[in-house]
């Protein structure tokens, strides 16, 4: 654990972070005005992929009405999070717009024509007893409000919430650190919602069997600090400690606030979970809340309007799907100082090309800085190797070594310099006097090991069905060959016992027709006893045979044959049975 650096204004122990820069925060425009709920647009375009993970199917098809809060998308993948109508009124379309994305390509949408009457369809049940609750019942819901993390991440928080029965966590961080320039949202969040932002933190610590919860602020946001204290005050919540930290870009990464707050450090290509932590966007606590306790989907966010090139920079509760120039017009329009767009931040945003692009769960920030404020980059010139990007970097890492590897597409050393590692928070390209834009090789860098690393993966299924096929065709042939020696076997030892079985069956037939023979004999002088004892009875009696008299010549003709016959018969039977005597 590194050695403590100070102590915070409330007595806890904070350490240094390491690398990062002191920057302008440029976050007084924004923070003049009070907030106020976006303006209802003319249309809601809402895409169906607003998280990491899977995309998520239409629920609804062109001519649906559909209610606030319905769900008009969702998928069965785990790692996803449903989507939800942000006001009532009638789908018109079901197709691709572009979003806000680096690539600025098209992606699935569901556009809705709202009809003004903001209803809201059937609310979920609160769920205020959540402690009598079981784990799966809670991170159930959660999902089906569609909770992401509202930081920039978008991961989905129901899966976030299930670290796995074989990591033991003890301290949940709640992130309102905010430490990107110009953003705000999340300090107004804090001012107007402290309240609900804590009972987020109780449910999620509940869920988690955490004992502990560690709110970390920046120290430019004093009235957010104050009113988060106030807050645990109120719920008298004795295990959610509010820190102050002081102001250093990137202090608001995940395993940056982490080591400013507990000293433990994230091991490299791990999860804040392997050292028994969870940390969570002040923003993404209170939408949980809002779900578990009054059933409440996402459907609306805090979002910043700032930059000089914002006539009146200020905050706003937007709808998702709603499209950034209707927030700007509200906004007071553009005061013609703007030299671009950017979603996010000056240090992580993406720059768009244009307004007409709608707000998503992971939009925090619309900026339209002036040439002042973002001046535009110089030409990249050779690197001088002066290490100043090495002393910025927050996560220790050489990005000088990384640039040249990169450059020359060794991507064996770009892993082995920890890649992975990087957060992209830009340190390392503000400071370089070369101009050299370093994180958009590095950006690149990781797309293109994406890539290798998918085709490596396809290459190695491929290769593993091949061997199982290589496998089955043997094992088949293995086995005809088999059936064929028996066969063979069986073959060879088949004469000896044809001829036996020939021989037993040549002996029953013979043996049957001697039978046979027999029974006939026997048949045959039965008979012919018979005949001669009538006949001699007949003679004794003096009884001729019938019809034997007045005879015509050609009944006597057949009477002289018949006892030919008879005789034939007699003669040939007495000369078996002497032949068989013999």
């Amino acid at each position: 654990m590194a050695a403590t650096h100070q102590l915070s204004p409330e007595g806890h122990s904070i350490w240094t972070l390491r690398g990062g820069l002191h920057i302008a925060d440029n976050k007084g425009q924004s923070t003049a005005r009070e907030v106020a709920h976006g303006a209802l647009p003319s249309r809601l375009v809402i895409p169906m992929q607003q998280h990491i993970g899977q995309a998520c199917s239409p629920l609804v098809k062109v001519g649906d009405r559909v209610l606030k809060g319905q769900k008009i998308a969702d998928s069965d993948g785990k790692v996803t999070a449903p989507v939800h109508a942000s006001s009532s009124g009638t789908v018109v379309e079901v197709g691709n717009y572009p979003i806000p994305h680096a690539s600025a390509l098209p992606a699935p949408c569901i556009v809705i024509e709202p009809d003004g009457k903001e209803e809201w369809c059937e609310p979920l049940p609160p769920l205020g007893d959540y402690h009598a609750l079981d784990h799966d019942t809670l991170v159930e819901r959660i999902r089906e409000a569609g909770i992401v993390g509202l930081g920039g991440a978008a991961f989905p928080s129901s899966v976030k919430l299930t670290p796995g029965t074989e990591r033991d966590i003890h301290t949940l961080i709640i992130n309102g650190a905010e430490c990107e320039p110009f953003i705000t949202c999340d300090d107004m969040l804090m001012r107007d919602r402290a309240v609900q932002v804590l009972r987020g933190a109780q449910v999620i610590l509940h869920l988690l069997g955490a004992k502990s919860c560690l709110v970390g602020i920046e120290d430019n946001k004093p009235e957010a600090a104050k009113a988060m204290r106030r807050a645990t005050v109120f719920l008298n919540s004795d295990n959610i400690k509010v820190v102050t930290i002081p102001t250093r870009y990137p202090s608001g990464g995940e395993k940056q606030l982490i080591r400013i707050l507990t000293g433990r450090e994230v091991p490299s290509g791990g999860l804040p979970a392997d050292v028994g932590m969870v940390c969570h966007n002040v923003a993404t606590a209170a939408a949980i809340a809002d779900a578990v306790l009054e059933g409440r989907p996402l459907v609306e966010r805090y979002v910043t309007l700032t930059g000089e090139g914002i006539a009146e920079p200020r905050n706003l509760v937007v709808r998702i799907g709603t499209p950034i120039r209707e927030l700007v017009e509200q906004a007071g329009g553009y005061s013609g100082r703007g030299s671009k767009m950017i979603l996010g931040g000056p240090m992580m945003g993406i720059t768009l090309p244009n307004d007409g692009f709608p707000i998503t769960k992971a939009a925090n920030c619309v900026l339209v800085p002036s040439k002042r404020e973002a001046p535009a980059p110089q030409p990249a010139l050779p690197c001088i190797r002066c290490g100043r990007c090495a002393e910025v970097c927050p996560m220790d890492l050489l990005p000088q070594q990384l640039y040249w590897y990169v450059r020359a597409k060794n991507g064996d050393k770009v892993r082995e310099y920890n890649i992975w590692d990087c957060i992209e928070c830009g340190c390392c390209s503000h400071v370089c006097p070369s101009h050299i834009p370093l994180v958009q090789y590095y950006r690149f860098a990781k797309a293109d090991l994406r890539a290798k690393d998918l085709e490596t993966l396809r290459a190695e299924r491929a290769r593993q069905r091949s061997e199982a096929r290589e496998a089955r065709l043997a094992r088949l042939e293995a086995e005809k060959k088999a059936r064929l020696a028996a066969k063979k076997a069986s073959a060879k030892g088949r004469p000896k016992a044809a001829e036996t079985a020939a021989k037993e069956e040549a002996a029953k037939e013979e043996a049957g027709d001697a039978g046979a023979d027999d029974a006939r004999k026997a048949a045959i002088e039965a008979a012919r006893k018979r005949a001669a004892e009538k006949r001699a009875k007949q003679k004794a009696e003096g009884v001729a045979p019938r019809n034997t008299e007045n005879l015509k010549d050609f009944q006597q003709k057949q009477v002289d044959a018949a006892d030919k016959r008879r005789a034939e018969a007699e003669k040939e039977a007495e000369a078996m049975t002497t032949e068989q005597q013999d």
